[in-house]
């Protein structure tokens, strides 16, 4: 007969990460699951009806939305925009960190300082910035004579303003991802490159910049996947205004769900973002292995 210590015993490794997995399941899979249910019935708040299942009708309605194509537009020019200028400006301060300079440590300290500061503090510290009468910017135009912007108030510059503000916050994370991997690089093709007579910019583009791509493409995966979803920042900022013209796909959601108390509507959209998400990064990551080769 065996007792209640050998089943114990037994299943060990069944029982350890039990805990991680009811925490998964309950903390991702299941909103997961649930959101995709959702997307598939016409639940609305407001219309006093139970939750009714509409199978593709409700993404028919949201593809037909003309809000939804420009939030999509919106949602890539955002992550596009953002991600290509922190990647580029990252790998640069990240290459320059590289070298033996006095003040590298303390220069590593300011960089870190946008990451640690809340989405919300900087909207309101950049909302003061971008003022169209009293903002410090348009302060430093008028002492140079040029001419003044409206920035998030005016719809031609309120998408690129708000990609200054990501680019401030996250250009310091790419910039310590391949700061990381350049720490991580063999000295040997370096020192046969030297050997070889091969200039600094060879150098570069023939050995560094080759031997770090999977690294920054990591970095690009990370940074990407959170432009997409950029909520806070935005809404803290705009609300997805003036009018519709910052409103993400993320920004449309809410909207939906908790202006429009159309929940059917608003989880087919996250779930498109979802997919969307998912498709990016599966690419990205096969571009990557092409690297490694």
């Amino acid at each position: 007969m065996i007792g209640r210590g050998g089943f114990f015993e037994r299943n060990l490794k069944y029982l350890f990460p039990l805990p991680a997995v009811i925490f998964v399941i309950l903390l991702m899979i299941f909103p997961v699951v649930y959101t995709l249910f959702v997307s598939f019935t016409d639940w609305t708040l407001t219309s006093g009806r139970p939750m009714r299942f509409a199978g593709f009708n409700t993404y028919l309605m949201v593809l037909r939305e003309p809000r939804f194509a420009a939030a999509v537009w919106r949602t890539f020019a955002f992550t596009f925009g953002a991600v290509a200028a922190e990647a580029v400006m990252g790998t640069i301060i990240a290459l320059i960190l590289n070298r033996e300079f006095r003040g590298k440590n303390f220069l590593k300290f300011i960089l870190l300082l946008p990451l640690v500061v809340t989405p919300v503090s900087i909207g309101i510290v950049f909302n003061l910035f971008y003022d169209p009468t009293i903002g410090f910017l348009n302060y430093v135009l008028s002492v140079f004579h040029l001419p003044q912007s409206g920035w998030v108030t005016a719809s031609s510059t309120v998408l690129p303003s708000l990609m200054l503000v990501d680019i401030w916050q996250w250009t310091p994370m790419i910039a310590l991802i391949v700061l990381a991997g350049l720490s991580g690089l063999s000295q040997e093709p370096f020192e046969s490159a030297m050997v070889d007579g091969a200039n600094g910019a060879q150098t570069f583009f023939r050995i560094t910049l080759p031997m770090i791509m999977p690294t920054v493409l990591t970095a690009v995966v990370l940074r990407a996947v959170d432009a997409l979803k950029t909520y806070d920042i935005i809404y803290a900022m705009t609300r997805g205004g003036p009018g519709y013209s910052s409103e993400t796909l993320n920004i449309l959601a809410y909207k939906m769900s908790f202006e429009y108390f159309n929940m059917g509507r608003s989880s087919a959209v996250l779930v498109f973002l979802f997919v969307v998400v998912l498709l990016f990064s599966m690419a990205v990551m096969q571009l990557r292995k092409k690297f490694e080769l």
